[in-house]
């Protein structure tokens, strides 16, 4: 196996799984929408004051895929670290 860097390795990886997860997001909530516009009885709630039940699912996973976003694409620990120690060490 050729040399690799083992952090962007770690980091290749969650951003891989990252994107499946929000295949998966994607997926499982088109079919949710579906199957609850499909079996509405009546269509007059769509545009009332109800709360279809699909969106308690796309707004919690959705939640979550926010945060697995935010850390897997903006949370890098050694660059925050690398970067305060940079002010630091300009502001002596």
């Amino acid at each position: 196996m050729e040399n690799r860097d083992e952090k962007l390795w770690q980091v290749a990886k969650q951003r891989a799984k990252f994107k499946g997860n929000a295949i998966s997001y994607v997926a499982v909530n088109i079919s949710l929408w579906a199957i609850w516009f499909l079996t509405s009885r009546n269509n007059d709630h769509l545009y009332g004051g109800f709360i279809p039940w699909p969106a308690w699912v796309s707004i919690g996973w959705g939640f979550g895929l926010v945060i697995n976003y935010v850390k897997v694409y903006h949370m890098n620990g050694d660059d925050a670290i690398q970067k305060e120690y940079d002010k630091l060490k300009n502001k002596i």
